[in-house]
């Protein structure tokens, strides 16, 4: 249940987005408010989370390392493994950010013969994830196209880099298809896996299928139901502007659909896993200096403590400690 259910929902949405157009004449309503209102809980959630997190007292360095701290001279750091400077710093964060370096590391713990608990290497999880998340930002930077005028230098190049096979008509962008296989590839492994499987839950699942249904409705729009490209320009300059018009004519369900899909993922993004995007800059384990042994960290929060020394407590009980013949330095 906790994989069908997020699978039923994603295609109610997308069924609410198809009767709402095409049956009720909800244009308006799904090509600019709903946009309009996701954007607004976009960034009013981002910003309460961050703020949230920024709040955090985070007194000592609580980074995680895997390598020698800088500490004597003679004995060599590793200055990406357990940064004690603000470039190690940078650094790691950037290869974290850009190659998922922690997540290159991941094992897989699993029994074989039944008896004996072996880890092996898991970069298929590496790769899908690398791969996803790079072919999201390259459609999502492909897509200025709609929302900038005169289009930006960089779309032309980076469609004809896409296009490179130069595969069908319209020319097969392969991001398309690898979005598509890393995300398939993550919701089988989840499903697949026990151990996965165990620990996932439906708000794991859901976003996913969100994503997916996004990358199928958009590879639909682009090679096989044709939809009223002016008109989504008309309709994306309008909300980039500020200044919304409705195209004439009909554009097409399928884009309304894309189009809500990605309103639902943009306002669901704050409330969910998915935030870790803007999280892991915050996280204290990989942006704070592994400097522990060069620099005394002392807690500011800690309030001043009073305290009694060995004669304050000896002239308050001496009487008593005499009468139970306890020795005492002073009669």
């Amino acid at each position: 249940m906790k994989v069908l259910l997020p699978l039923l929902a994603v295609i109610v949405l997308a069924l609410v987005a198809v009767v709402g157009v095409q049956g009720a004449n909800l244009d308006p309503l799904f090509g600019v408010w709903i946009p309009y209102a996701a954007l607004l809980i976009f960034v009013s959630g981002m910003i309460f989370r961050v703020i949230g997190w920024a709040r955090s007292p985070v007194p000592y360095p609580i980074a995680t390392t895997c390598g020698q701290q800088k500490s004597l001279p003679w004995i060599k750091a590793d200055n990406l493994e357990s940064p004690s400077n603000r470039a190690g710093v940078i650094g790691r964060m950037a290869l974290e950010v850009l190659f998922f370096r922690s997540l290159f590391r991941n094992t897989q713990a699993d029994y074989r013969d039944g008896k004996k608990l072996a880890y092996g290497s898991e970069k298929f999880l590496w790769v899908a994830g690398l791969a996803f998340h790079w072919t999201f930002l390259y459609i999502l930077l492909r897509h200025f196209r709609f929302f900038a005028d005169p289009i930006p230098f960089f779309v032309p190049w980076m469609e004809g880099l896409d296009g490179l096979l130069e595969i069908g008509i319209p020319r097969l962008f392969m991001t398309d298809l690898v979005i598509l296989i890393a995300v398939t590839y993550l919701v089988f492994r989840r499903i697949t896996m026990p151990q996965v499987r165990y620990i996932s839950l439906p708000a794991d699942f859901f976003p996913l299928f969100l994503i997916l249904g996004i990358a199928i409705s958009g590879i639909l729009m682009r090679y096989f139901i044709k939809v009223d490209l002016p008109g989504v320009k008309t309709l994306a300059m309008g909300l980039v502007t500020l200044s919304p018009k409705m195209p004439e004519g009909d554009i097409g369900a399928v884009f309304y659909v894309h189009l809500f899909l990605i309103s639902v993922l943009f306002a669901y993004f704050p409330f969910s896993k998915l935030v870790h995007m803007g999280g892991v800059f915050l996280s204290p384990t990989r942006n704070m200096a592994a400097n522990s042994r060069e620099w005394r960290h002392v807690n500011p929060w800690n309030p001043p403590v009073k305290h009694h020394t060995y004669e304050e407590y000896e002239d308050d009980f001496r009487e008593v400690m005499k009468s139970s013949g306890l020795p005492v330095e002073k009669e």
